[in-house]
């Protein structure tokens, strides 16, 4: 599979880490890039808490020499906000800005953000052609496959993307209504790859080598984004990329996977303080175990830790007698 290319950016393998509100933070990042990701993005940012000079929202655009190429993904209503984010996104390291036009969660929509911009296609437009002006990185757009009143709006919005300096598209394959339920439909995809000149990133329903590997030659993608399947399993980028170069990748063992959780875990109090750190982890590390030997018993104590020492004592006693 040919690397793909977002301006003078080459990402390579053209594999994606998805924007996942809560979980792309930088130490996520870091062990995706690790693991085989071309191109990582961030947690979605708020345009308006920038603006504003929010602390806990500037701390979102933090980046890592080690993790580029990144993308930090923004979200907002407002074409000039969302431009002065964009610049401030790029001072902070930021190779690519993705621009958040897919998000279903109601009190973001509400407020005409995310996925609201797709019925509001002038406003949308004008983001698109206020940042593209404003920042010399590549621009890119994440939607989903709406569709009303019997008019595919990615389909006419893409086009106009494409007119107004966008480098590439990402689209979801779910309608604005499943939000993430049912599954995905690529059809989408592959319609929208026919119809603009830019590069066109697939997603939804990428769980590993075998979805990737159909979903690039079900709609002629030029890269695969992965979301949830990567929380709590970096690896299936190293599983992906390997299967794209006709190889095989080793599944990781338990050591493996405890010695990732707890590095997880470490970064993460390293960048948030341990309260806070070990809190906005515990969903992460359960998904680590998941599926493991004494996962149950380990989950439990996970979600009951509030130190590190007690996260490590919880991995290690859950799950180090099963390795023995």
């Amino acid at each position: 599979m040919k690397p793909m290319r977002l301006g003078e950016l080459t990402i390579d393998p053209p594999l994606v880490l998805a924007p996942l509100a809560g979980y792309t933070a930088l130490p996520m990042r870091l062990l995706s890039r690790r693991a085989g990701a071309g191109l990582v993005c961030s947690e979605m940012v708020s345009a308006l808490g920038l603006r504003h000079g929010n602390r806990a929202t500037r701390e979102m655009l933090r980046t890592d020499p080690k993790e580029h190429p990144v993308a930090l993904q923004l979200f907002g209503r407002d074409p000039e906000a969302m431009a002065q984010a964009a610049v401030q996104a790029v001072a902070a390291g930021a190779d690519v800005v993705d621009l958040n036009m897919g998000c279903t969660v109601p009190k973001v929509m509400k407020t005409g953000a995310g996925a609201a911009l797709m019925r509001t296609p002038e406003t949308a437009v004008a983001i698109v052609r206020e940042v593209a002006r404003a920042v010399s990185v590549p621009v890119t757009v994440k939607l989903r496959a709406a569709r009303v009143a019997g008019r595919d709006l990615y389909l006419d919005l893409g086009a106009r993307f494409a007119e107004a300096g966008v480098a590439a598209i990402t689209l979801h394959g779910r309608s604005l209504s499943q939000r993430f339920a049912g599954s995905a439909d690529w059809q989408p995809i592959a319609r929208l790859v026919r119809e603009v000149e830019v590069p066109v990133i697939g997603n939804g329903d990428v769980d590993g080598p075998e979805a990737a590997r159909r979903m690039f030659e079900e709609t002629g993608c030029a890269a695969v984004m992965v979301g949830r399947a990567a929380i709590g399993n970096p690896w299936v980028f190293a599983r992906i990329a390997a299967d794209l170069r006709g190889e095989r990748a080793s599944v990781p063992g338990l050591g493996e996977r405890l010695a990732v959780a707890l590095c997880h875990a470490q970064m993460a109090v390293s960048l948030r303080g341990e309260a806070r750190g070990v809190r906005e982890m515990r969903p992460m590390l359960a998904r680590y175990v998941a599926g493991l030997p004494g996962a149950a018993t380990t989950r439990a104590a996970i979600m009951a830790a509030t130190t590190l020492t007690e996260v490590r004592a919880a991995l290690m006693d859950g799950l180090a007698p099963v390795a023995s």
